[in-house]
């Protein structure tokens, strides 16, 4: 065949034969230049994001991607010669010159739920406010309440792990508001309820489950296998996609802590880790200003430390302008031109492309069959290439979903299987609060004993010699303090069903069931 499968500084990804461009590989040493996979549904994104996390896990280079639609596990095993697709497979293979060579690659499965894959979560004190704030949909006015909360837990150490550590503080800042107002700016009650009430909506979709110890270690993402290919981590997304913000706050959490966590390594032969962040358009759907900058900064600086973001969507008008042109590798499948602004969509898409004066891109990119697209990948010197119409490459793993006792199987014996899967519950702000509380109401008792006891004293004195007294006031102000009052309605509320459900609900006026 006139192409290998692989060579060691490039990923094959297509050619076409004498009716198409040249073929078509993927430089490693600009793997970190970030990259575009684009197309309306049933075009053939979901395969060349399979033969791109073949390409990089095959040249040594750990990948992350979402399995949106639940069919890209198949990448844990080969591909077969009695697949319904092996013949025109062989076909395409041929044409392109590809000696295709079926295989299997070295796959991590997780999954938020604990369901399809190992549990993966983040503490809420990782997450911060402002991505809680977007996964939330706060007001402005309630994400500076969010940001009281956190400054909070960091000056009285009361560490923010999971969702009923934030909920037991964000009691805390209603019992107190006054004084709290009065150090931080206006704090309101009603803006606290609403951020109670939407901690309650993202527990009942399940979110709770994203938030708590042990944490995802990063460097879980970055693994290789004995023979050194990268391990593939697959995150099950099905489910996960029923809430679009969780999934796109989580992926967007992910890479701001590859971002703080990795060193500076410049322009590596390839990259440390590649990340395919599927869906993308959810990322920036309503985004605030402020996101999208940070979602810039990151896409702009964290090439540096060799890792290469691949944006998947439907189409490049939802990644903003500012971050599309970072993207330098670039796999465009056909675009539907039925309406003006899809017309409008398609003109744009093709300005993007360095020109090719073999035909016109913007006619190629509307009339590319499935499994066709136009590429521009980088050359040397970082060059975009002309554009070209290619014919993708066939994968060398299954296509499909595992069946599901393999998937068990490949769990089980996974490099990081028993790391993840019992919950750590350590000591937090939950459990500090209810000790603060349960402390000041027994010094509060302590002391209202002491009075009483003073009192009956007082009284026998009376009835003994007539003559009067008066009882000690010795720590009545102490028991009248805000902290007191407090401490009496958190234990209570931590004492009880109902309390319990006091503290998950919303100060008391919403209750719901776990």
């Amino acid at each position: 065949m006139a192409n290998e499968e692989q060579s060691v500084d490039s990923i094959f990804v297509g050619g076409g034969g004498e009716a198409y461009g040249q073929p078509q590989s993927l430089l490693l040493r600009y793997g970190n230049r970030h990259g575009l996979v684009a197309g309306a549904t049933g075009t053939g994104k979901t395969v060349t994001l399979q033969i791109l996390a073949e390409g990089f896990s095959a040249a040594g280079v750990p990948v992350f991607l979402s399995d949106v639609k639940g069919d890209l596990s198949g990448i844990a095993a080969s591909g077969s010669a009695t697949h319904i697709l092996h013949e025109p497979f062989s076909r395409r293979a041929a044409t392109i010159g590809l000696d295709l060579q079926y295989r299997a690659f070295p796959v991590i499965f997780w999954d938020l739920f604990g369901e399809k894959g190992h549990p993966v979560r983040a503490t809420l004190f990782e997450m911060g406010p402002l991505l809680l704030s977007r996964l939330l949909e706060l007001s402005e006015a309630q994400e500076g309440v969010l940001n009281v909360a956190f400054r909070l837990s960091d000056e009285e150490e009361l560490p923010l792990l999971d969702l009923k550590d934030l909920q037991a503080l964000l009691t805390f800042v209603a019992e107190n508001a006054n004084a709290i107002s009065a150090r931080y700016g206006l704090v309101s009650k009603e803006s606290i309820g609403a951020i109670q009430r939407r901690l309650l909506v993202l527990e009942n979709q399940g979110g709770a489950g994203l938030f708590g110890e042990p944490a995802l270690d990063l460097a879980d993402l970055m693994l290789t296998d004995a023979e050194g290919l990268g391990r593939i981590s697959i995150l099950a997304a099905d489910k996960l996609m029923q809430s679009p913000r969780l999934y796109a706050t989580f992926l967007l959490w992910l890479l701001a802590e590859l971002f703080e966590m990795l060193p500076e390594v410049g322009d590596p032969d390839k990259p440390k880790l590649v990340f395919f962040f599927d869906e993308a358009h959810l990322l920036f759907d309503d985004a605030p200003k402020a996101l999208i900058s940070k979602v810039e900064q990151v896409a702009r600086l964290i090439r540096s430390k060799g890792v290469g973001v691949y944006f998947v969507t439907q189409n490049p008008a939802d990644v903003p302008e500012t971050i599309l042109g970072q993207l330098g590798n670039r796999v465009q499948h056909a675009l539907r031109a039925f309406t003006a602004k899809d017309q409008k969509d398609l003109r744009m898409a093709a300005q993007t492309y360095r020109p090719n004066p073999a035909f016109a891109i913007e006619d190629a990119i509307r009339d590319v069959g499935t499994g066709e697209a136009v590429t521009s990948l980088l050359e040397a010197k970082g060059i975009p290439g002309v554009a070209q119409r290619t014919l993708i490459r066939p994968p060398s793993s299954q296509l499909g979903p595992l069946d599901e006792a393999m998937r068990a199987s490949i769990i089980a014996a996974s490099p990081v299987a028993g790391k993840y899967d019992t919950t750590i519950d350590r000591d937090s702000a939950w459990e500090r609060l209810r000790a603060r509380a349960e402390k000041t109401a027994r010094e509060a008792a302590e002391t209202e004993a002491r009075i009483a006891e003073e009192k009956q004293e007082f009284d026998r004195a009376r009835r003994y010699d007539g003559k009067a007294r008066t009882p000690s006031k010795s720590g009545s102000s102490r028991s009248d303090s805000v902290g007191t009052a407090f401490a009496k309605s958190f234990a209570r509320q931590l004492g009880t069903k109902s309390g319990q459900a006091l503290v998950r609900g919303v100060l008391g006026s919403i209750f719901g069931k776990r």
